[in-house]
């Protein structure tokens, strides 16, 4: 039978709806009853947490299983889910922000023994850098990763310009985090968490940040929350202390910039010439993203006029193309 401690815990599980937690001591307890001798009800306890798992769609990832769901309703309007199949390896990063997110996927493919312990994995991540440093991907990559939906929520459907009104669906988003397990992506996210004594401030936007920090606050969920902001400096301080770990990305240095290069261009199609150096020396403040459109481009007019290799003039001329496009306002 359970001891006090087991009983004590189930409440607890059941007060916080941390269902992974109360799932992981009902199967101690069974474990306890089979080694007693009472396998048909160790047996029925264990099915009967395979049934609640099915029901609440909670992912196992020990098993490798993902559930598809649909958002209904008014959730319909406010996010967005994919089944990203992206890894680590599709990403060229710095090994300290590659490490950073190594360590989170570890904690949430261990996130029973780490509860078990008394313990959370870290959950809530904040990604902040230039536009196309990878924090959209690194979302993509950990749902990815641990074999989860990717729900990414719709700014323009959450913030609205009726009191309570944004609140209201703000909820709605936290109860399907706790509901749902996956990776939930706040991106832009500097548009609800603005200082609260800006000067072009609202009282609904510092109604709408209130909010989002009660939710995020009182959020116990096994679901990962990833906010990424382009202006981390406008956010407000208050914020801080709600994420676990704030990860920053930065433009790729050289020899980051080469492997891109050399990854994109050589798995997808011959290529002949090219000094990967001297690309990297004329080209380096671009991003992740603009180097990435760039190969692309350079393979296309490739496959366009039948070309038989890739060369340096074609990529050259397609990364200037890039850094044009930033410099226009």
């Amino acid at each position: 039978m359970a001891n006090s401690e087991q009983i004590k815990s189930l409440i607890k599980s059941h007060a916080n709806n941390d269902n992974e937690q109360f799932y992981t001591i009902v199967m101690q307890i069974a474990a306890n009853e089979a080694k007693n001798g009472h396998t048909k009800l160790a047996k029925e306890m264990k099915d009967l947490i395979d049934k609640l798992k099915t029901k609440n769609k909670i992912i196992d990832i020990e098993n490798n299983s993902i559930p598809i769901f649909q958002p209904k309703g008014e959730l319909e309007n406010l996010v967005s889910v994919s089944y990203p199949k992206l890894n680590l390896s599709d990403m060229i990063l710095k090994k300290e922000t590659e490490d950073r997110l190594i360590r989170i996927k570890q904690e949430h493919q261990k996130i029973s023994k780490i509860k078990s312990y008394g313990l959370s994995p870290r959950r809530k991540i904040l990604l902040t850098g230039l536009p196309g440093t990878g924090k959209t991907m690194s979302a993509k990559v950990l749902a990815g990763e641990l074999n989860l939906p990717l729900f990414l929520i719709r700014l323009d459907g959450l913030i609205t310009k009726y009191m309570g009104e944004t609140a209201s669906k703000l909820k709605l988003i936290f109860d399907a985090i706790a509901q749902i397990r996956g990776v939930y992506l706040f991106d832009e996210f500097d548009s609800i968490g603005s200082h609260r004594r800006a000067n072009n401030d609202v009282g609904e936007m510092r109604r709408i940040l209130n909010s989002f920090l009660q939710f995020i606050e009182n959020d116990n969920s096994i679901s990962l929350i990833i906010a990424a902001t382009n202006h981390i400096e406008i956010l407000d301080e208050a914020l801080f202390r709600r994420f676990d770990d704030v990860i920053k990305y930065d433009l790729p240095d050289k020899e980051q910039m080469i492997k891109l290069l050399r990854n994109k261009l050589e798995t997808l199609i011959k290529t002949k010439n090219i000094n990967y150096k001297k690309l990297a020396d004329d080209f380096i403040n671009l991003s992740y993203a603009e180097i990435n459109r760039a190969c692309e481009e350079a393979i296309k007019e490739v496959l366009i006029f039948d070309l038989p290799y890739l060369n340096e003039e074609i990529i050259s001329k397609t990364l200037k193309e890039r850094q044009i496009m930033r410099k226009i306002p």
